[in-house]
């Protein structure tokens, strides 16, 4: 049945099509009117994909043109040119067609081989889905986390990580503003977690990993915003990362390795720099200094050490997550 088309293979399922949803059958149609599974799999999940990743930009580009939105900047003084967004874009989409196009074709029809669904109909619930999606955002966390740090290590960070690092402070396009390689070891903690998934249990939609990726799109995109509001997520929920705590990445060059969540930096101590940059605004600020000022020279001194751990970096000495070399 690897050949049959989607009409053979809903009519072989006996899928009644009278108890499906509006959702479901629209979802049925396009594999029904696509007639090849594989195809219409591969061409819906790069569209969601290019669909997702620039919807997301888009605010944030609309955002950065706007002077009303700059006390919310993490590094209000450094507002990404049209040329740079544009430069920025031109890569992006290079490496999407180049690499991730791929990346996403081949991995529906392996998925598949482990007992991953796509065309079928119809979908789990949300009882389901949701538990599935926490999990894998922890499994891409943790592989983050390690995968990151390595790529600070002098050669992986010389030839591979410094393009991310163009940009001290980063803006929603450069996400996957990144070298082919970076791409490949950090996206497989995206998809490395559903295809391990699909191999234990067998119980897998394709629409809980669209979910999946479009939460982790939308995580990645905010992440690199350079804005922190009220109302961001990481003030609502400790835990959750943000962009508060990733533009800090940016500029420190040592701290703040995850992706999602916070916890795993403090546990390993990769955060300290950062938690000792908080401790010393609010303690600047119960003092009496005004804050705004002692931001702007506590993120200039911090982003001065940035640049020299950077170079540390680049000439091959491995900096361990706090910031220390190996042989300190």
């Amino acid at each position: 049945m690897s050949h049959a088309t989607s009409a053979q293979l809903y009519a072989a399922a006996g899928t009644d099509f009278s108890a499906l949803n509006w959702f479901e059958l629209q979802w049925a149609s396009w594999y029904l009117w696509m007639e090849n599974p594989a195809l219409a799999t591969g061409v819906m999940s790069f569209v969601l994909h290019e669909t997702f990743y620039f919807g997301r930009c888009i605010p944030w580009m609309i955002v950065d043109q706007m002077p009303y939105f700059r006390k919310w900047k993490l590094q209000p003084t450094k507002i990404p040119t049209l040329a740079e967004q544009w430069a920025c874009t031109r890569l992006v989409l290079l490496t999407h067609f180049t690499i991730e196009l791929p990346q996403i074709w081949f991995f529906h029809p392996l998925a598949e081989a482990l007992g991953m669904q796509t065309w079928q109909v119809p979908f789990p619930g949300w009882q389901t889905i949701l538990p599935q999606v926490l999990l894998f955002m922890m499994f891409e966390d943790a592989w983050h986390f390690v995968a990151h740090q390595a790529l600070h290590y002098g050669p992986l960070y010389r030839n591979i990580h410094k393009l991310h690092h163009r940009y001290s402070a980063p803006f929603g396009l450069a996400a996957e503003f990144a070298h082919p390689f970076e791409i490949l070891i950090l996206g497989m903690g995206t998809i490395g977690g559903p295809l391990l998934f699909c191999y234990i249990t067998q119980n897998l939609h394709i629409l809980t990993v669209y979910i999946w990726v479009t939460a982790r799109l939308w995580q990645a995109v905010d992440a690199h915003s350079g804005y922190d509001f009220p109302w961001s997520l990481r003030n609502i929920f400790p835990l959750w990362s943000g962009a508060e705590h990733h533009d800090f990445h940016h500029m420190a060059f040592t701290n703040n390795y995850s992706t999602s969540f916070r916890y795993l930096d403090y546990i390993f101590g990769t955060d300290d720099k950062y938690r000792a940059y908080k401790a010393r605004v609010k303690a600047g600020t119960k003092a009496g200094e005004n804050k705004a000022a002692l931001e702007k020279r506590l993120l200039e001194e911090t982003e001065r050490e940035g640049i020299v751990a950077e170079a540390a970096a680049a000439e091959g000495n491995f900096r361990m997550g706090n910031g220390k070399s190996k042989t300190e």
